[in-house]
């Protein structure tokens, strides 16, 4: 691969903040790094670790890219996304519970990045509208909006790495009947509040953990019943009263719900947790991913190159167990590879090394199998840089740690503890039982917890 010159990253959540994170250690340890701006559409960075109030269009007309709701904690263990070079023994100053809000990771990813000192390589409110390659030349041009100035501008880059991420344009479903229903209806993309739900019986439509988690979160913020439709199998959690598990909707009329098994139920709001799609509109085809959630997409080698076009990459494509240490192992591999230390082999190499990660993958068949799949993945790619060390193995053991937790006690599992793989300790219990838990501000996390020591 040619020298890289100029760097584009495209988002600024934790993908893009990754890739920024290995290039600028890099240069700490005397690299020569190419000329980088990361493009992040949003006022801050974060990503989907931001809250905003907005649904639909900003204030500049674009589509909100959060996804993320008040009163969310994270659903795993801190213990199995902490970066290998950052704890968060060492960003808070004293351990914490195991499962923290939404505010306090975001305090913990933006910690890092700020002590990395890679803000100047960002430039906000600046998405991209458009990416073109001239393969004679081997540039790309990058078309980009400046939202504050209302300009719009060309800028030239050798490579161009994608971080904007895969859970911000939903997927909406249609069912008969549902244009009538007199009540709110609404995709997990716009869902902000779970108290907007109390007293009331909610549909909601999906199987996988955000419907899990936006189902729980109602119930705690006083929803009176919660009724989870599945298309192809049940959670199949311990689910206590107020819960109940039907296949999926067929047809709607005023506020009652038919399922495919015939039955019948009234509902009051109906959340479509279904999913969300790969969108990239800024690329074109011959650059563009296309894929659905999956643990290995295809056309990327080692789960991030482009195998058509190597000086494109992709961070964080992939349907995920591990997260932030994950993208770190991702990031710090694509880094590599545009320095010239990671040397790619020729394509038919690299097309049968995806064929046989995507073989491995579809003979996964339960959650247990696919963290295995997805710890070698990462186990792989940290074997190629100088990520610093992590303990992908004692990661894997928490991971399934969590799953029988969940199904162990579906409303309690939040309550329980880990062990850093980092430093060792073992986080206090939260003051607090979970479902008892309603403010979920970082101020409330560390100060009450310090009222109860």
């Amino acid at each position: 691969m040619t020298r890289v010159a100029r760097l584009a990253i495209i988002g600024a959540g934790p993908s893009g903040l990754a890739v920024l994170r290995a290039f600028e250690t890099a240069r700490r340890k005397g690299a020569t790094i190419p000329d980088i701006v990361c493009f992040e559409k949003q006022e801050t960075w974060g990503g989907l670790w931001n809250y905003t109030w907005r649904t639909g269009l900003d204030e500049f007309g674009e589509p909100v890219h959060g996804s993320m709701y008040r009163y969310l904690w994270s659903n795993g263990p801190k213990e199995c996304l902490e970066f290998a070079d950052y704890s968060f023994e060492e960003h808070f100053g004293r351990p914490i519970p195991s499962y923290p809000p939404r505010a306090v990771l975001h305090d913990y990813i933006a910690g890092r990045v700020e002590k990395s000192g890679v803000k100047p390589y960002v430039r906000f409110r600046t998405p991209v509208r458009h990416v073109a390659y001239d393969a004679a030349r081997q540039r790309f041009a990058l078309t980009v909006a400046d939202l504050l100035r209302d300009e719009t501008r060309c800028e030239e880059f050798d490579a161009v790495v994608v971080a904007n991420g895969h859970f911000s344009v939903p997927n909406v479903p249609s069912f008969p009947g549902i244009e009538s229903f007199p009540g709110r209806v609404l995709h997990s993309h716009d869902f902000r509040s779970a108290d907007e739900f109390a007293g009331k019986t909610v549909l909601i439509v999906g199987s996988s953990y955000s419907a899990e988690d936006i189902g729980v979160q109602c119930f705690k913020y006083g929803a009176s019943g919660i009724v989870f439709s599945y298309r192809t199998r049940p959670m199949g959690f311990d689910w206590p009263e107020g819960f109940e598990e039907r296949p999926l909707v067929t047809e709607i009329a005023g506020n009652q719900v038919t399922f495919k098994d015939s039955s019948r139920r009234e509902v009051d709001a109906i959340v479509l947790c279904t999913g969300y799609r790969h969108s990239y509109p800024f690329l074109p085809d011959q650059l563009r991913l296309k894929t659905d959630n999956r643990l290995y997409p295809l056309g990327l080698y080692k789960g991030v190159i482009w195998q058509d076009n190597p000086k494109i990459a992709y961070v964080g494509m992939q349907d995920q167990y591990y997260t932030f240490n994950m993208f770190d192992a991702q990031a710090w591999f694509v880094r590599d590879v545009l320095l010239g230390r990671i040397a790619l082999p020729p394509h038919a190499d690299r097309q049968a090394d995806i064929a046989a990660w995507r073989a491995r993958e579809e003979a996964v068949g339960d959650p247990l199998q696919a963290i295995d799949f997805q710890t070698d993945y990462v186990r792989d790619l940290l074997q190629a840089t100088d990520y610093p060390a992590l303990d992908v193995d004692r990661v894997a053991e928490l991971f399934k740690e969590w799953e029988h937790h969940k199904e162990a006690g579906i409303l309690t599992y939040r309550d329980r503890s880990y062990r850093s793989t980092l430093t060792g300790t073992m986080a206090p219990r939260h003051h607090t039982d979970w479902m008892d838990a309603m403010d979920d501000s970082l101020e409330a996390f560390m100060a009450v917890r310090e009222a109860a020591e």
